[in-house]
């Protein structure tokens, strides 16, 4: 599933390219799965808005609009991309891919689609009259929050340290991949209780994580599966990983193999000597 990096080039991306741009019609697939707002909701909301910005929030691509129309202003439109989901700029003669949900025709005479072969994808659309109505997310932000607030998030959790920072209530965006980075850079066994890490560690962990994320943007995100940028272009941080999917083979500071646990379900890297 793509995760805040992905998602940030993705939307970047498709904020480069259509922004400022009317949407002249919309056509959706109506296949079950893929709405989170019913594809009529959609079709209405979107028509003959105007693209103000294309933008991030957790892990979710936010589309804020706006509309000319007297009972609506604004509106945001909500794409997540799911496992396997793409928001691609393409011209009309592109051919269609197959497994497409959403086309919205712009007047500069290309067309935003969405493609999920999965359909765990979602896309939604947000009536927002005032600020407060506008989509915020479940968490905090991981690339903002300040240090002071990212150590109260885990004061007294007893939960491991990995599963705390993939619980999206308390930071969005973070996955699997960007935790096990992060804690690697960090020097933090996964396993280790959140709520018994020590100030110092946390602040580690911190500027680990900001930094994991930051250069992981400037390389287009990690292509591990299905994820590509709005160009249809993969991303090139996978080649910079140091504990995510390196089972086996030796550490890159140390030369102890990388060992992979289960850990809350998920997949979890580390290197036994390096991480504490």
């Amino acid at each position: 599933m793509p995760e805040l990096p992905e998602v940030e080039t993705v939307a970047n991306g498709v904020h480069a390219r259509v922004h400022g741009q009317t949407i002249r019609s919309v056509w959706t697939s109506n296949k079950p799965q893929t709405f989170k707002s019913s594809p009529d909701e959609i079709v209405e909301v979107l028509t003959d808005s105007r693209i103000d910005r294309v933008h991030r929030v957790g892990k979710t691509i936010v589309v804020d609009l706006s509309c000319s129309r007297e009972n609506q202003k604004s509106a945001q439109f909500l794409v997540h991309l799911g496992m396997t989901g793409r928001l691609l700029v393409s011209t009309p003669d592109t051919p269609i891919p197959p497994h497409t949900h959403a086309i919205l025709s712009l007047s500069s005479g290309k067309e935003l689609r969405f493609v999920d072969a999965r359909r765990f994808g979602r896309l939604s659309v947000v009536k927002a009259a005032s600020p407060e109505e506008r989509y915020a997310g479940p968490g905090a932000e991981p690339l903002t929050i300040e240090l002071e607030d990212f150590i109260a998030l885990f004061r007294g959790r007893k939960t491991p340290i990995k599963a705390a920072l993939l619980n999206q209530s308390l930071l969005h965006g973070v996955g699997n991949i960007y935790a096990d980075e992060s804690l690697f850079h960090a020097g933090i066994r996964p396993t280790r209780h959140a709520g018994r890490l020590t100030r110092a560690e946390l602040t580690r962990l911190h500027a680990a994580l900001i930094k994991v994320l930051t250069e992981a943007i400037k390389l287009g995100g990690s292509s591990v599966s299905d994820y590509v940028d709005a160009d249809g272009v993969a991303g090139f941080f996978q080649l910079h990983h140091h504990a995510y999917s390196r089972t086996g083979q030796p550490c890159l500071t140390c030369g102890t193999p990388i060992k992979r646990i289960v850990l809350g379900g998920r997949s979890t890297h580390f290197c036994p000597t390096c991480q504490r």
